[in-house]
């Protein structure tokens, strides 16, 4: 497959700023691979596909507030820094993205919030774009985070052109989200709501959890033409015994096993024994999915409608296979979905 092969004219008004009013109330366009059918239905309608037995796999990270604006020493330029990862918990490391990158060099001083509360000195220069910053703070590690937190914004994807506001700090989060780590929202789970979990769980459907703190990589745009030469980046991965138990009971049942967006996929995809089983681990993945693949673990996905080029379509593209999927997003073009992290949701089964 060829990164051109993954352009295709999406309108900008059609890319949701805000979300809808209720989480389970987006549109969802149903695709049957089996019969190349396509359905349009409410996002709560996703309970009359699957039965008692049925697991549904979700990703339990939580995003943390992750933008923070500063100062630059002597000329007070403005700063964005966007927290990647704590590296060292002592010490006060931080793995960043600072923009604009050209003008931050090692031994710089950036100054947050008012009264320049906290204070961070880059110490390295880890890739063009990457640095790693020590955060100067005099006070506990938890009054450290409160303040950084504090000052941080929910790090809503650039391609939402709008301020952020305060409703976007618990709408960008799924309602099931507990370990803290990622970048991004598990995008597919924002349309779940407290009420249609109570409804399939009465219905019978069970629930595993795995978690893949989501990094930056998901918006890395693919500079290559050829897949087969791009490198993902690496994200934070943990598939408990207990998400394996009912994983691997439902395949030996022959139920579905739906994935809760392309993050759950891709986890559950690299970590898979020869015979197709679900296996524990902690670790890292830097699992690229794109056409051909064989998977070996879901049957079933949700996900959002993604933009052009990215690796979250070629992943998709994947499942519901590549022909298909086009004509479903440009089915969704003329109808008027919403696409990227607020927009409209997509089932495949």
């Amino acid at each position: 497959m060829k990164l051109s092969q993954y352009k295709y004219n999406l309108p900008q008004e059609l890319i949701a700023k805000f979300p809808v009013e209720n989480r389970d109330e987006s549109r969802l366009m149903v695709l049957n691979r089996k019969t190349k059918t396509i359905e349009h239905k409410v996002f709560k309608d996703i309970i009359d596909y699957f039965d008692d037995g049925d697991v549904m796999v979700f990703n339990n990270t939580k995003v943390f507030p992750a933008r923070l604006y500063g100062n630059k020493e002597k000329t007070g330029a403005e700063i964005e820094v966007f927290l990647l990862r704590e590296l060292n918990k002592e010490q006060r490391l931080w793995d960043v993205l600072v923009d604009p990158a050209r003008k931050i060099r090692i031994g710089n001083k950036l100054y947050f919030g008012d009264d320049d509360v906290l204070v961070a000195e880059v110490i390295d220069n880890t890739t063009s774009r990457g640095r790693t910053l020590r955060f100067l703070f005099d006070g506990t590690y938890e009054e450290f985070k409160s303040t950084l937190y504090r000052l941080g914004e929910t790090p809503l994807p650039k391609f939402i052109r709008r301020e952020v506001t305060p409703e976007d700090k618990e709408r960008y989060q799924t309602i099931y989200a507990k370990h803290e780590g990622a970048v991004a929202a598990p995008t597919a789970g924002l349309h779940f709501s407290r009420e249609l979990l109570k409804r399939l769980e009465i219905k019978g459907v069970d629930f595993a959890e795995i978690t893949l703190h989501v990094g930056l990589g998901n918006f890395r745009s693919v500079d290559v033409e050829d897949l087969t030469k791009h490198k993902m980046d690496s994200e934070q991965i943990n598939i408990p015994e207990d998400a394996v138990k009912i994983v691997n009971s439902a395949k030996d049942q022959k139920s579905k096993i739906c994935a809760v967006g392309t993050t759950v996929l891709r986890t559950l995809e690299s970590s898979v024994s020869t015979d197709g089983y679900l296996k524990p681990f902690a670790g890292w993945t830097n699992k690229f999915i794109f056409p051909p693949y064989e998977f070996s673990v879901p049957d079933a996905m949700v996900t959002n409608f993604h933009l052009p080029l990215s690796t979250l379509l070629m992943m998709v593209s994947a499942f519901a296979g590549y022909d298909f999927l086009f004509d479903a997003y440009k089915l969704a073009i003329s109808e008027k979905y919403r696409f990227g992290t607020y927009g409209d949701a997509m089932l495949i089964i």
